[in-house]
């Protein structure tokens, strides 16, 4: 949980502990959370990592989508378009 400002900003270390526990992205310095990739792999391995992803993506359909498809409660972290999107 507490890492050295550098380690939290070194993207290979951050990707390989998303690809671990998706709610590692909480902890990433904030231009990680601008990754697509990195921002991905989190959601993948839980959906709720959502709500710490850059705004932005919280508009991203695919990117919603496999979150939603990991924990369905990550839903509420969708902009409001993609909640009302009924595919």
């Amino acid at each position: 949980v507490y890492a050295a400002r550098p380690l939290k900003a070194d993207r290979e270390l951050v990707l390989d502990a998303v690809r671990q526990h998706g709610w590692a992205l909480h902890w990433a310095a904030d231009p990680l959370k601008e990754d697509r990739e990195l921002v991905l792999e989190a959601v993948r391995q839980e959906g709720e990592a959502l709500r710490r992803a850059a705004k932005h993506f919280k508009k991203d359909r695919e990117l919603v989508l496999e979150a939603v498809r990991q924990n369905s409660e990550a839903l509420c972290w969708a902009a409001q378009p993609l909640k009302a999107d009924r595919e």
